[in-house]
């Protein structure tokens, strides 16, 4: 039986609910993952350096997908907890809508300043074409990119978690398929790990635009509307800690691979790109509890059920606790496996790559409160505290940390500044869920 948004959530129910979203956003991860472990065995580690240092930017691009998600689901959310169903629909057209054009434009501004932002990144003349050949495909479907990230919040307001799911695995499979064929067979490097991706994107994105073009039988479909300014800002403001988090990591992310170059060369770009390939996965876990919890609090909240709202934030709260338990214990056990995967062919980077994950992986135990907290308050259609606490943690504590703390410790400085940046984000996070507790009536 579907389970409706609506519904009281058990446990179990809560997790079955949520499942789909975790799988789905898992997935994600695991077809980046297999991008990078083409690349790095068949195509080398300068290719795969190469890779690791432009992703940052292109993920850049595609992070207002997510604003546009997050943040336009929990007003469609909200609105259909008022009981506005025609409304709703026409504000998930709109925002589709919305997000198309930007995504256009984000494609042409993106393609001019492509090779002048990569040369300000500070590439190495070794690494700048491997970047443009792989940057320059990636640009051209940023729109089938944007789309992607929006309905993989939208399938759950839907009401069809488990058709996003399958979606997503249907273009996961088309990115591993092509990456063998163009990679592994073809032997077109990057330029075939850029062209698989830009296939999956596509995939993603057109599927979801056929089916909610039609009469389907979930909560949304497209319809006729009108543009309303008021409701496109509230969804940018509403899911701009959506935007600041991507955006911050990828501008960290570039950070992070300036000071390694620094402190390690090309062989600790190498290393981080390995941590953050798995670390996605790991924290793909939290961002798909967070995202497929979401409508659920958002309905509650516009039809002021409080009961349910502390129903849920408390089960959520258990669930990430036993979860990040776990993923750090499981992250020190398989260290040393995976790195001999990626980089098994050369001893120094693959001793590098074993002794930082095992640091990075520690901040697994603070990072699900952090993303749980600022996806919350999203899906309260409070923009502004979870813009705070985004922009503090993926953003501000991290640049602080990744620039003081090598200092004093070196290239471990590096490893650990996640750590501590967490850490002071949870503080801040737990501040505003105390200072908010009466107004929302979660606790």
């Amino acid at each position: 039986m579907q389970i409706q948004i609506s519904e009281h959530f058990t446990t179990k129910k809560l997790l079955t609910f949520c499942l789909p979203s975790i799988i789905m956003m898992v997935f994600t991860s695991v077809y980046g993952v297999v991008d990078g472990l083409f690349v790095s065995n068949y195509a080398g580690d300068t290719a795969f350096a190469s890779v690791n240092f432009i992703m940052p930017l292109l993920m850049a691009f595609g992070s207002l997908g997510f604003m546009f998600g997050t943040g336009g689901s929990a007003i469609v959310a909200k609105t259909f907890g008022e009981g506005k169903k025609e409304l709703a629909n026409q504000y998930f057209t709109m925002i589709v809508s919305a997000n198309i054009i930007v995504g256009v434009i984000l494609t042409v501004i993106g393609f001019v300043l492509l090779k002048p932002a990569v040369i300000l990144m500070g590439a190495s003349d070794e690494m700048l074409d491997y970047c443009l050949k792989y940057g320059r495909i990636l640009i051209c479907v940023v729109p089938f990119f944007m789309l992607q990230n929006v309905f993989q919040s939208f399938f759950i307001t839907a009401g069809k978690p488990d058709t996003g799911l399958k979606i997503s695995i249907l273009s996961g499979v088309t990115n591993m398929v092509f990456d063998f064929l163009f990679i592994g067979v073809f032997k077109w490097g990057v330029t075939g790990a850029a062209l698989a991706t830009a296939l999956c994107q596509i995939v993603g994105a057109v599927i979801p635009l056929f089916y909610f073009a039609r009469q389907n039988t979930s909560l949304l479909r497209f319809v006729k509307f009108r543009f309303n300014k008021t409701v496109i800002f509230r969804t940018c403001t509403n899911g701009s800690s959506e935007l600041m988090t991507n955006i911050s990591m990828s501008l960290v992310n570039m950070l992070y691979n300036s000071q390694l170059m620094k402190y390690a060369g090309q062989d600790g770009v190498s290393a981080y790109g390995v941590i953050m390939y798995v670390s996605f996965i790991f924290v793909s876990i939290f961002i798909g509890l967070s995202i497929g919890s979401a409508p659920i609090v958002s309905y509650n909240y516009g039809a002021k059920n409080s009961d349910e709202l502390k129903n849920i934030f408390r089960k959520c709260l258990v669930i990430i606790s036993f979860i990040a338990v776990a993923m750090v214990v499981l992250s020190q056990a398989i260290a040393t496996p995976l790195a001999k995967i990626f980089v098994g062919y050369k001893p120094e980077l693959f001793n590098l790559t074993v002794h930082a994950f095992r640091i990075y992986a520690i901040s697994f135990l603070l990072a699900g409160f952090n993303i749980y907290g600022s996806s919350f308050f999203t899906a309260l259609n409070n923009g502004v505290v979870s813009a705070i606490i985004s922009f503090l943690r993926t953003l501000l504590f991290q640049i602080v940390t990744v620039t003081i703390i090598p200092l004093i410790f070196g290239l471990n400085g590096i490893w650990s500044s996640i750590i501590i940046a967490e850490l002071f984000a949870l503080i801040v996070t737990v501040f505003f869920i105390f200072r908010n507790k009466e107004k929302y009536g979660y606790m």
